[in-house]
């Protein structure tokens, strides 16, 4: 009989750490909670203390009277589920449920599933935390309030099945806002000069104009709010074409003089060990795993992976993290590490050291590898797929994060005409590589204003040649959709949530249909917009992040015994309740409401209505219920239940000849009759170019990957394979006579290139915007 019982919440932990001791010790898993708030009702107290209302959680009769039967025959009950709220809850709950005496149950904790972490915590016990389980019921507490309150308001307001929530639906706010932000942005036109040079010697570079005569070229529109510095040089914006071709007519072929050369070493450091939020968001630029889908993965790299022989051990420490300290004796393997496999002069003298930042935890180590004799070619055979990808990104991500910073050599040529025109040319070389050599942190592309390259040797005074010179056109872009990981970094800047909850704020509000993924990225669906509008008008402490970052600093409090979890809840209580009973009364009801249109019934000859329904807005019979007929919406918005559609261009349709109009379907745009529902004709959306394969009759077509992505491909699939992730434009190559050009993306904005030979060139027609091409 085993003498001591140590529960955890997941058979895969239990199994690994199972492992590690000996037949004194029986490993049992609660499979999450066991105790929480009942599902049918609100299960708190509202007038005495917020007392909550625990029952036992659904599914776990088995498991709990396997910890019963284990616990009444063990002298010793270890509690060792993870150290954080969650993990101090689920202590509590099993002790209170086993009505485990004080001096029989203990508490350990550990930030890494490994033999020498079990142990080592094993010798140390504690006891569980109040200040950390009173947190975690006021935040449970908290979201239990608001939700079991505004869903039911939204309910009878708008439609059954909708849900509001104290994070998930500011999360909802900041998406709709920025798309609100994407539909007033003007985009305004700028131009560039841009020019390549050659030297004596190769390479060619390309270069800019940057200044003509005292007056500096600006490479992008100012910020409205900038205001001129005193003894600042004047500056000038090319706004127009015009403009543009004049200059470049202006400074013509001739040579260029070399004006100056500098060059200047810099240092780049390496980024510091992952968090959790940091981890996401690395996972989706180099892995394009979701938020859920990495912590799903970590989370079996921290509970343990058979390495073969039954040998099972936890890759990764504990990933729900916001600090990037890492323990002293991992720094000592780590160093050692890094010594052995690239060498002195890759190790700095004295470990690097991050700052947390500020208002974090600090309860965890950063997310690194366990043991560093488990590098990822050694247990690549025993991991999937994935796990081996984001695996692998752990464990660089740590070895660079101690490697001594990478040296470069930047330079900077600037060259001038006789005329006055100044050009530049930037370039860098990496001298020493340091953690470069490892990893390199992703970042998104972005237009700088210069056009880095690799540059020649130059000396003052040498003459460049100007083998091209041509106006490049650009247009200022409005801020990007937020993707899953961008969102998370915005969540974390604003202080919302914290790195338990991140993945599963950004999974409800996709669950829920507040908004949906175009193109890999969040826009609000018209449900998501009147939610949040509705909301905010009537409760506007609750959907502003500032206040909901406040609150979360105050549950820190209650984590630090700061602050009394009843007398928080209190606080927001007394404001909430009288919001709620103002919006019973004034928030708008959709359900009510109709919207009169000039849209005749094609059934019994009323007039139609708007109205709101399960899927959104529909248009109904004002003759209901006499007559039930019903159709989509088909509108911009304004309530009409009209919009000029668009037209599919030398499209029509073979049934009726009408031309074929643009939709859009779950995926991506389509050409369809607009004799519908009588004709149902639809098709792919084509754009006027011929498929360039020798002897294939089919034409380019506009399609969507399952994951949202467009992309263009030929109409004659699966006879034809030819597919393109850039969009065509019906122009053939001058150079290389290439059936079509493609619109650029990124720096290239606003040109076309030839996809087989490279030329370039100003476009004359839309291409497609920075949200579609991501």
């Amino acid at each position: 009989m085993a003498k001591s019982l140590v529960v955890v919440e997941s058979p895969a932990k239990a199994r690994t750490i199972s492992k590690y001791l000996g037949k004194d010790y029986q490993v049992l898993a609660t499979m999450g909670h066991i105790r929480d708030l009942p599902t049918n009702r609100l299960g708190v107290d509202l007038e005495h203390a917020f007392a909550p209302e625990y029952i036992q959680v659904k599914g776990k009769e088995k498991a709990l009277a396997a910890l019963r039967k284990a616990a009444k025959s063990a002298e010793r009950v270890f509690l060792a589920s993870d150290f954080d709220r969650e993990g101090e809850a689920i202590a509590w709950h099993v002790s209170e449920e086993l009505r485990l005496p004080q001096k029989k149950a203990w508490r350990v904790t550990f930030n890494e599933v490994t033999k020498e972490a079990i142990l080592r915590a094993l010798e140390n016990p504690g006891h569980l935390n109040m200040a950390l389980i009173d947190a975690q019921q006021a935040r449970r507490i908290l979201d239990r309030i608001v939700g079991y309150q505004l869903s039911p308001l939204l309910w009878e307001k708008i439609r059954r099945g909708l849900s509001a929530g104290r994070v998930q639906s500011v999360a909802v706010r900041l998406v709709v806002e920025r798309e609100q932000e994407i539909q007033r942005f003007q985009a305004q036109e700028y131009w560039t000069i841009e020019a390549e040079g050659m030297g004596d010697e190769p390479p060619a570079f390309a270069m800019r104009l940057v200044a003509v005569g005292e007056e500096q070229i600006l490479q992008r529109p100012e910020p409205e709010t900038r205001r001129r510095k005193k003894g600042e040089p004047a500056k000038r914006l090319i706004a127009d074409e015009a403009e543009a071709k004049a200059l470049v007519k202006e400074i013509g072929r001739g040579a260029l003089t070399v004006a100056s050369v500098t060059q200047k070493r810099a240092k780049r450091n390496p980024a510091p060990p992952f968090i959790t939020s940091t981890l996401q968001q690395e996972a989706h630029r180099k892995l394009r795993f979701s938020p859920k889908k990495t912590m799903v993965i970590a989370q079996r790299l921290y509970e343990g992976v058979d390495l073969g022989e039954g040998n099972n051990v936890g890759l990764i420490t504990y990933m729900r993290t916001d600090s990037t300290r890492i323990a002293d004796i991992a720094l000592t393997h780590l160093r050692h590490h890094i010594e052995e496999r690239h060498g002195k002069e890759y190790l700095p003298k004295k470990p690097n050291v991050y700052r947390t930042k500020k208002g974090a935890q600090d309860a965890h180590e950063a997310i690194r590898p366990t043991y560093m004799r488990h590098d990822p070619e050694s247990v690549a055979k025993h991991l999937t797929p994935d796990q081996l990808k984001l695996y692998t990104l752990i464990w660089n991500r740590t070895v660079a994060c101690q490697m001594a910073p990478a040296r470069v050599l930047q330079t900077r040529i600037e060259l001038e005409n006789p005329k006055g025109h100044r050009f530049a040319a930037t370039g860098t070389v990496i001298e020493f590589p340091g953690f470069l050599a490892v990893y390199e942190e992703g970042k998104d592309d972005a237009d700088n204003g210069e056009v880095p390259g690799r540059l020649p040797a130059l000396a003052e005074g040498a003459q460049v040649t100007v083998r091209s010179i041509e106006p490049v056109q650009h247009f200022t872009q409005p801020p990007p959709r937020f993707t899953g990981a961008s969102l998370v970094k915005e969540l974390e800047s604003r202080g919302i949530g914290r790195p338990s909850t991140y993945a599963a704020i950004v999974s409800v509000i996709q669950e829920k249909e507040y908004v949906s993924l175009d193109k890999g990225r969040f826009k609000p669906t018209e449900l998501g917009v009147l939610v949040t509008d509705l909301l905010v008008e009537s409760f506007p402490e609750i959907l502003d992040a500032k206040f909901t970052a406040l609150m979360e600093e105050q549950l820190d409090q209650v984590e630090d015994g700061k602050v009394n979890w009843v007398e928080l809840l209190r606080n927001f209580y007394d404001s909430f309740r009288r919001r709620m009973a103002e919006a019973k009364v004034n928030m708008r009801n959709l359900k009510r409401e109709t919207i009169a249109t000039d849209i005749t019934c094609d059934k019994c000859g009323r007039p139609m209505v708007v109205k709101w329904g399960r899927n959104g807005r529909f248009l109904a019979c004002s003759g209901y219920p006499e007559c039930r007929n019903t159709r989509e919406c088909d509108d911009n918005g304004d309530g009409s239940g009209r919009s000029a559609p668009q037209e599919a261009k030398g499209q029509t349709c073979p049934n009726c000849g009408k031309t074929l109009i643009v939709k859009s379907g779950r995926r991506g745009r389509f050409a369809a009759c607009p004799g519908y529902p009588e004709c149902k004709h639809s098709e792919p959306l084509k754009i006027g170019v011929k498929c360039p394969r020798e002897g294939c009759p089919g034409e380019i077509v506009e399609r969507q990957s399952k994951k949202g992505r467009t992309f263009w491909a030929c109409n004659a699939y699966p006879d034809c394979d030819h597919t393109s992730w850039e969009m065509p434009a019906p122009e053939p190559c001058p150079e290389c006579k290439h059936p079509y050009l493609v619109h650029g993306k990124g720096p290239l904005r606003g040109r076309l290139k030839c996809p087989a030979c490279g030329y370039k060139k100003p476009s004359e027609i839309g291409g497609p915007s920075e949200e579609e091409e991501s």
